[in-house]
């Protein structure tokens, strides 16, 4: 886990430091962090499910999922291990056209995102849809590698990036608001970069 001791916004280039949150500095590269080993996921084993409590609702196979609307994100993101990176740009499906495709409205207030690692991060409905987050398959043009989490991963830029979950293979409505693997772990349940949610208490 990331220690303590994120204090301040540290430089960046001139006319950037508006956009980095508190504590964060300026990334160029792409740091590679996850909780574990990187999975390697073969598109034709790939897939994806959206489920209702523990009821499915949908699933999609890779050519499947590939056929919904895709949609372009350039969007800052922000590590809770205080890097930030600017215009960052990503291709993939809206949530919202994952629900359109199921037929469905959002039924519950919370979601729980699933990853083939084990690994989940809750994240509430309303900060999934309404065009702020998608499930990615492509970055700057191309496909997502395994270690970025390829070939698919949650994106949900205005939250700190590990509620982007890795390698993800669904969505699961919740009544109540589930912790994930980071959460149960001292993490803050919700995340804002801006009001430097980092852990449970902040």
């Amino acid at each position: 886990m990331a220690t303590r001791g994120f204090v301040g916004r540290r430089g960046g280039p001139e006319g950037t430091t508006e956009r980095l949150p508190p504590g964060q500095f300026l990334e160029s590269g792409f740091p590679v962090l996850s909780a574990g080993p990187t999975p390697r996921i073969k598109t034709e084993e790939w897939s994806f499910t959206l489920k209702n409590g523990v009821r499915p609702v949908k699933r999609w196979n890779w050519a499947e999922f590939n056929a919904l609307p895709q949609t372009k994100m350039t969007r800052d993101i922000h590590c809770v291990t205080t890097w930030s990176k600017f215009d960052t740009a990503w291709e993939g499906v809206m949530v919202d056209d994952i629900l359109a495709d199921a037929y469905i409205e959002p039924p519950a207030d919370f979601t729980l995102a699933h990853s083939y690692d084990g690994y989940t991060t809750n994240v509430p409905t309303a900060d999934l849809v309404g065009g702020r987050a998608m499930v990615a398959l492509r970055y700057e043009g191309k496909p997502i590698t395994p270690d970025h989490g390829g070939p698919a991963r949650l994106l949900v830029p205005h939250l700190y990036f590990w509620k982007s979950a890795k390698w993800i293979n669904g969505l699961q409505f919740t009544e109540r608001d589930e912790l994930g693997f980071w959460e149960l772990r001292g993490y803050h349940r919700y995340g804002d970069p801006w009001r430097e949610q980092r852990y449970t208490n902040d």
